[in-house]
This record gives C-alpha cells, structure tokens and sequence, in this order.
C-alpha cells in the first residue's frame, strides 16, 4: 500500500507498507544536485552530503556513528546530478529513533568550522582516488566530455580548485537556499506506518522554507562526432562511446531499456557474445543507459589491448547499424524483456530498492508508476518499436567516444565513427 501525505509547506511524504518485512528504509531526498551549481562552486552540492555527518547541535559526529550503529542499521548518503538522497535502513521497530536521527541531521547540522577544513581533505582525496582508478575516471570523463561545457558536464564531486574555494558561508547559503520544501521528498519502505513518520516529521521539516527559484534548465548534447584520448601507462586500453538516448520520462524509454539489454545487457548480449565469447578480446564489455530529466546517453564500454581498440570500437559500430536496420527475433526480444523484468520484481524484495523507486517516480514521473503498469508496458514493446527507436539513437549524428589507455599510434580519426 502506498500513501502520499503533502506538508503544508510542501514537503512530500511518501511510504510503502510491506508488513512482511522486519525491515524500514527511509530516505530524505533533495531533487537538487550538481548539476543546479554555478562553475564556481562546482561540488558544493556534494561536499554538503558529507558535511551533514559532522556534527548537529544535540549529536557530534562519532554520536551520529554510535547511535547508527546500536540499532544495528546502516547510515549513508548520495549525490547524483540531479538529487541527493541521505537515508537509513533499520529494523521496524527503530522507526522513532531513526526518524530523530535522520531529521536531526538533516535539518540541524552545524557545519563546525574545522569538520568543513577535515573533510575538504577527504573530498580532495576521493577526487584523487577515483582518477587513480581507470574504470571509474573513464566513465567520469565520458559524462564531463558528453554534456560538454553544461551543468550535467560538471564533475559531482567538483574539482580540487572549487573545493579548495568552498568557504562556510557559501556553504551554508547554498543548503539554506537549495534545501526548498518544493524539492524534498521523504519516502519511507518497508513495515512502516505512514501516519506514525508523518507525525513523527511534520513539526520539524513544516517549518522549512527558501525564496530560491530554479532556473528552467534543459540541456542537450551537441552533435556532431568527438573523440578524447586519455594517455595512461595501463595494461588495457578503456573504451566508452556513446549516442543520445531519452530522458528519464520519455515514452518510448521501455523499447530503449529493451533494445540496451539486447545490445550488451548480459551474458548472452550481442556484444558480449561477439567480443568477449566468439573473439576473446576483452573481459568486461557491456552497454548501460545515462538518463536525466531533459535528455540521456546510451553507452557502450569495453576494455581490451590496445591493438584490439579499433577491432572492438568497429564492431560495436557495426552491432549498432545491424539493430537498427535488422528486426530482432522474437526469441531475443522475448529473453531481453524477462532479463529486465526479472530484476525489477527481484529488487522490489529489498525495503531500500522500495524506498528508492518511490523517490524517483516522484522527481522523474510526478507520481507513482505501479509496478504492474511498468511491467505492461515492457510487454507491450514490438520488434517494430525497437528499430524505430534504434533508428533515432543510432543515426549517427550525435557519437562521442572516450579512450583511455596506451592511445599512441592508435590512428582513430573522427570521420571513422559513422552508423
């Protein structure tokens, strides 16, 4: 059962009762992320995520940990484009003092002077350990080069010059004026009672307000073919090439989830099969979709020698032609649909996937999207609807492909990326 409650000030509380569990997920979300920064304080939105573990007036930071911890919950947050989510996963029974908790932290935290000094050290370091680490940095470069000189082009962790210039004030200013009722949803799973967190919130978070208006963002990948080549001394050479694809909300999005999963979703993925199983030239290779509000990106990832690149960037061109001009076979439409499928109704097992889904179906749709709904929706998907929607993804006139690696000699030129 579902139920939605409205605050006066417009915070949204949403929750789904699943008495069988012994478990309760509960997250505070802010649908405000990174990329609704200015270039000057590029990651503030993500430095906040981790300022508000630092202390609050009635709780340090090793108190927050402790009292986490004796209930025998977890603890975290997260930051994405486009939200950031701070949440907790207890047993039911610890409803009360996980809602105090998380309220507590959200609403109250005190930015200590020399917690923003420590953790700006740590941020520095994340920074530093994912371009250490090649399978991360690519994707990250990918997403920066894709979207380009935009918002959605940022880093969500910014960069060491605009976090080295993050002072408190700023800070704060920007949780004060981003942190708006309009843009919080509080969304609960699990064996909860929805009348039991309202009373529980409502005093606390009715009395949030903020004057800051949004701007009406929309941004849309530039067209045309680009390749960027990242010189590192490392064993494979990483490839992510990619094409526009739809935004969270567009219609035809189950026919593009289908048609990704066909192209490089699983084990038995053409690419996967053709890559990996047929020529042995690399160990992970698959495809995945990026999706925002207004538009999104379908790419695809391999790592492999570097005297292979060429081979695996050509037939991953060249699956894309064939899917856009060859109907799949039933067979292959009929397998995609229940991989997909079978995942969602599993991940609807898990209190915090609940949780979760509801949060977004709210930013993403406005509403809830029953699952039985979603699930017709897969099903009503043809081999015609696929080659109409590969037609428009794959035409060509939007690819963009990031290597990584060892990119001497490797001879690739930009009129070469056709489809």
């Amino acid at each position: 059962m579902i139920t939605t409650t409205t605050l006066p000030n417009g915070v949204r509380v949403i929750t789904q009762r699943v008495e069988q569990m012994h478990t309760i997920a509960m997250g505070i979300w802010v649908a405000n992320g990174s990329r609704h920064e200015s270039g000057e304080n590029n990651g503030v939105a993500h430095f906040i995520e981790h300022l508000l573990f630092k202390g609050t007036a009635r709780r340090t930071a090793r108190q927050i940990s402790l009292e986490m911890d004796s209930m025998g919950g977890i603890l975290n947050a997260f930051t994405g484009h486009e939200y950031v989510c701070y949440y907790a996963k207890v047993l039911a029974q610890f409803l009360p003092r996980m809602t105090d908790l998380l309220s507590d932290i959200f609403l109250f935290s005190t930015f200590p002077a020399d917690e923003i000094e420590r953790e700006r050290k740590v941020i520095l370091q994340e920074i530093k350990m994912r371009d250490d680490s090649p399978d991360e940095a690519i994707h990250d470069r990918f997403h920066q080069n894709f979207w380009n000189a935009s918002p959605l082009g940022r880093s969500i962790l910014g960069t060491a010059e605009t976090i080295g210039g993050l002072g408190r004030e700023t800070i704060m200013d920007y949780k004060r004026s981003r942190y708006r009722p309009d843009d919080i949803i509080i969304s609960a799973a699990g064996n909860v009672n929805h009348d039991e967190l309202v009373e529980l919130i409502a005093d606390d978070f009715s009395v949030i307000s903020s004057e800051w208006k949004p701007d009406g963002l929309s941004f849309r990948p530039e067209g045309g073919r680009r390749i960027h080549l990242n010189e590192r001394d490392l064993e494979q050479t990483l490839i992510c090439m990619g094409t526009r694809a739809l935004q969270q909300n567009h219609p035809d999005r189950y026919a593009m989830h289908l048609l990704t999963t066909i192209l490089g979703g699983g084990m038995s993925s053409r690419l996967f099969q053709e890559v990996r199983e047929k020529r042995g030239l690399a160990y992970s290779v698959h495809s995945y979709v990026i999706s925002h509000a207004d538009s999104g990106a379908l790419v695809v990832y391999a790592g492999t020698e570097q005297k292979h690149c060429r081979e695996v960037i050509d037939i991953a061109l060249s699956e894309m032609v064939r899917i856009k001009q060859e109907p799949v076979s039933q067979a292959e439409l009929d397998s995609a649909r229940e991989q997909i499928k079978g995942k969602l109704l599993m991940s609807l097992e898990s209190s915090d996937s609940l949780m979760t889904r509801l949060a977004k179906n709210v930013i993403y749709l406005g509403r809830h999207q029953p699952v039985e709904q979603i699930l017709g929706d897969f099903d009503a998907v043809t081999r015609e609807d696929l080659l109409g929607v590969a037609g428009r993804l794959f035409d060509g006139e939007c690819l963009k492909l990031e290597i990584m690696g060892r990119t001497e000699e490797l001879g690739l030129q930009e009129e070469s990326l056709k489809l």
